[in-house]
């Protein structure tokens, strides 16, 4: 035990000094890694965006080149078209 007075504070006030600074590097730790997983995944996300919008945009291309090719507008002849699914559209 110091017998100073300075040496009392010190003594005193390291511990929860030292538990502060490790609360602060443990919260600071985990703040960074929410932001960069936050980042990851909307860099992920929009590249799945990204690729669904040009996956629409190829079979819209497919669908304006057929009914292009039988020369009707699409709209006359309604057999050949169908959903997503499979299911022809009535």
């Amino acid at each position: 035990m110091p017998e100073s007075l300075a040496g009392a504070i010190v003594f005193s006030v390291t511990p929860t000094i030292l538990v502060g600074l490790i609360f602060w590097f443990i919260v600071r730790a985990l703040l960074r890694s929410d932001r960069t997983e936050r980042a990851a995944y909307a860099k992920v996300e929009a590249e799945e965006r990204a690729r669904a919008e040009a996956q629409e945009r190829a079979e819209s291309r497919e669908l304006s080149g057929r009914a292009g090719a039988t020369g009707t507008s699409g709209l006359s002849d309604r057999s050949d078209l169908s959903d997503r699914s499979g299911r022809r559209t009535v």
